[in-house]
């Protein structure tokens, strides 16, 4: 009765600002009705066994690709166990922010296959370059984690400095020659 239509906007004066909303989500809200035969359908028990296995399928593909992102870039809590913790994300970016010999070495091993003699100088160089990896990795975490224990962090340290850069999991958040943040914890 007293209130205006859709069509008569009030229009903003001079210097004031409108209260009218620009934009918006692109779509009209559903009606109460619309809301709720929405929600019965998603929750309508499946006709037959090919439809609950396509509703599981969805269900998993769905929850499975958020784990892989949250693990691609490094999140807490969507990370294996052998990758959680302060001191494995340290050596995660010490790994990562250095360049290792060793992400050229597996390449160039297929060529070594061709040229015999060129197997022992790239094995020798790679365990030389895994060496001062596990010295430089030990020292750091002394460094920075006195009192925490060690155990398998040379193990780790190695392996992910041997995997191609872009095949690393979690994927690398450091660039080659960055430096590395004093507080982990």
């Amino acid at each position: 009765m007293f209130r205006r239509s859709k069509s008569e906007a009030p229009a903003a004066e001079p210097g004031e600002v409108s209260l009218t909303k620009e934009g918006g989500k692109g779509r009209p809200t559903p009606t109460r009705k619309q809301a709720e035969a929405a929600a019965r359908e998603r929750n309508r028990p499946p006709r037959n066994r090919k439809e609950q296995m396509k509703r599981q399928r969805q269900v998993r593909s769905d929850s499975s690709a958020k784990i892989r992102a949250g693990m691609k870039a490094g999140e807490e809590k969507y990370l294996l166990p052998r990758d959680k913790g302060p001191v494995r994300r340290f050596i995660r970016d010490l790994v990562d922010s250095r360049f290792s010999f060793a992400e050229l070495v597996i390449p160039i091993m297929f060529v070594a296959l061709f040229v015999p003699a060129l197997t022992i100088p790239l094995f020798l160089v790679l365990i030389i370059d895994l060496v001062i990896l596990r010295f430089k990795v030990r020292k750091q975490l002394a460094a920075r984690f006195p009192g925490e224990p060690y155990k398998g962090t040379t193990f780790y340290a190695v392996t992910r400095s041997m995997q191609l850069r872009f095949m690393r999991l979690p994927k690398p958040q450091r660039r080659i020659g960055e430096q590395l943040p004093d507080d982990y914890r």
